[in-house]
């Protein structure tokens, strides 16, 4: 097994009725890094994101073919679990989405499903998860005060914390800091750049910017096909396709 990769998909094809949203995807995610996926709205990078953990399942009409392999496992096999998959591939939305509970009963609300009941087992994991969110110093005086109460910036990191709570091994994020002011987004991105450590990301973003400065790996989409995909440097400075060269340098899109 290759180790160097995490997630590889091999002749990726999605239909939303008659729409023909991704058109032979076969990508490569490399372990411990960060894959950004950048295109014009509506080129099938959020459709490629939510496939990586079957989310698309939940859309009526859609026909999948092909393969997403996880650790050389098919994930669309008919076996797979796909609650064990989504605790194993985390989701973090473009708009923050903490549940109307307290700080604490979010981050663990994902153990407590998977049969943690032990009190100090749970403490531990959400202290750690809010940590590793870089969450825990601006709320551990105030867990039981609600979700709710906090700034977009501290609910999407709170949403990073309860997908970290059940331990995944990938992190998929569809515009974590689209609905954010820039202070809240660079805490974000850094935080990005920390998660790397031990866990494998993938991005959605609509921010070349962001896609430059967070990234390892870029890949382009346009029209549902992925145009080419390579080093992030390499993307933004000699990407080999003028389609890409296009889109980075605002000629369309």
């Amino acid at each position: 097994m290759n180790t160097n990769y995490k997630i590889q998909t091999r002749s990726l094809n999605v239909h939303y009725g008659t729409k023909h949203a991704l058109n032979n995807v076969n990508l490569d995610i490399r372990t411990y890094k960060v894959t950004a996926l950048i295109g014009p709205s509506g080129c099938g990078k959020s459709t490629f994101l939510r496939s990586l953990n079957r989310m698309n399942d939940l859309i009526e009409n859609i026909k999948i073919e092909g393969e997403v392999l996880l650790e050389n496992i098919n994930i669309y096999d008919e076996k797979i679990d796909v609650v064990d998959l989504r605790k194993s591939v985390g989701m973090i939305f473009q708009k923050s989405n903490p549940f109307p509970k307290s700080i604490y009963d979010n981050v663990a609300y994902g153990p407590r499903i998977n049969g943690i009941k032990e009190k100090s087992k749970l403490n531990e994991i959400v202290e750690r998860s809010l940590k590793r969110s870089a969450l825990w110093e601006e709320v551990k005086d105030d867990l039981m005060k609600s979700g709710l109460a906090l700034s977009g910036g501290q609910q999407q990191r709170l949403c990073i914390a309860r997908a970290l709570a059940v331990d995944p091994d990938v992190l998929l994020m569809d515009e974590p800091a689209s609905a954010l002011d820039p202070i809240a987004t660079a805490k974000i991105e850094e935080l990005i750049y920390e998660l790397k450590q031990n866990y494998t990301i993938v991005i959605v973003t609509h921010n070349m910017q962001q896609a430059a400065r967070v990234s390892d790996f870029t890949g382009f989409f346009y029209m549902g096909d992925l145009v080419e995909v390579d080093e992030t440097k390499r993307i933004f400075t000699t990407p080999s396709k003028k389609q890409t060269e296009d889109y980075i340098t605002g000629r369309f899109g």
